[in-house]
């Protein structure tokens, strides 16, 4: 090897560790979500339900925003996690832990074996594929309501987090701090793909995959593997999402769930991680702030959430976080 290319191999691994490394401004959305609990303790069960979305957009961001695997249906493995959870809870198996983990596994294997059929398409039949998937499993829900409660849904309990820290629908103190912790889990799990040679193969593929091919990347291995990864982070998702709720309906399987999802990835900004967290607060907030003012009937909420989206693809085409992109190259640029 010639010392041209050791001092470009040498250059590209440290510009891939400072890419990996955190700074100091990275801590100030988790600072904000730990504020929050303590300054707004009235909209806990809100904020619980944002910090749940947001590690369901970043498991969503994974396949959308870095391997460019467009999706319709990601709520399929939310919903397979959280009626894996609530299932188990309803027979009788309380413990949250391993349910949780169960529902990551299930959702795993069904993105592992769906995958296999999905990603061997592009484009327009993908997405339709992946529609198609949400919309079978919600049909089978509905179907199956002996088992799956259907639209009245099933109520169930959880033992508490081991054996400690009970579930409380009252103050969701540990609703909240369970969600949160998850959340943190699941980021740095994605942040760790997207910023090992794995998650720029990835955005290799989504760039030009007929390159990636010829370079002799296996192509088809590797959407497969962050498919399956996505699945099981959007698994733990759902699975969250019931417990600390305490009740599940065929909701988690409609195309709304996968729709809105992908909304809110689109306004903070996708191949991002962080733009997640902006997408699925702005979403959420506007629902709430304009059923409140204005009504569930008809929903307004949606009329302003489009204008949004509208104006945001317009004039941020990179999202809401890429309004900021200036602020942040700044601030790079400085710290060394």
């Amino acid at each position: 090897m010639t010392a041209a290319a050791v001092r470009t191999n040498g250059a590209a691994a440290a510009k891939l560790l400072r890419a990996h490394r955190f700074r100091a401004i990275e801590l100030l959305p988790w600072l904000i979500a730990i504020a929050v609990y303590f300054l707004f303790p009235g909209y806990r069960l809100l904020a619980t339900q944002i910090l749940v979305l947001i590690l369901f957009a970043i498991s969503l961001d994974l396949i959308v925003g870095y391997a460019g695997i467009v999706s319709l249906g990601h709520a399929a493995f939310f919903g397979t996690g959280a009626y894996t959870a609530a299932l188990l809870a309803d027979a009788g198996w309380q413990e949250p832990l391993s349910a949780l983990a169960l529902g990551a596994v299930t959702a795993g294997l069904l993105g592992w074996v769906s995958g296999w059929i999905i990603l061997r398409t592009r484009e327009l039949t993908l997405l339709m594929l992946t529609m198609a998937l949400g919309i079978i499993l919600y049909e089978l829900a509905k179907d199956l309501d002996d088992i799956t409660g259907g639209f009245d849904g099933i109520n169930f309990e959880n033992s508490a987090i081991l054996g400690l820290f009970p579930f409380d629908v009252l103050y969701y103190t540990t609703n909240y701090w369970y969600a949160f912790a998850f959340l943190v889990l699941g980021f740095l799990v994605a942040r760790t793909v997207v910023h090992a040679p794995f998650g720029r193969s990835l955005v290799g593929i989504r760039e030009n995959v007929r390159r990636m091919h010829a370079i002799g990347t296996p192509v088809q291995q590797r959407m497969r593997h962050v498919y399956v990864i996505a699945a099981m982070i959007a698994g733990v998702a759902g699975a969250i999402w019931v417990q600390v709720q305490g009740n599940i309906t065929i909701g988690v399987y409609e195309f709304e769930m996968s729709g809105n999802i992908l909304i809110m990835l689109i306004l903070g900004g996708t191949g991002r991680l962080y733009g997640a967290f902006i997408g699925v607060t702005v979403f959420t907030i506007l629902e709430n702030l304009t059923e409140t003012v204005l009504g569930t009937d008809p929903p307004y909420w949606e009329l302003v959430v489009g204008i949004v989206l509208v104006l945001t693809v317009l004039f941020a085409p990179r999202g809401l976080l890429g309004v900021f992109d200036p602020l942040i190259r700044r601030y790079r640029e400085r710290t060394p």
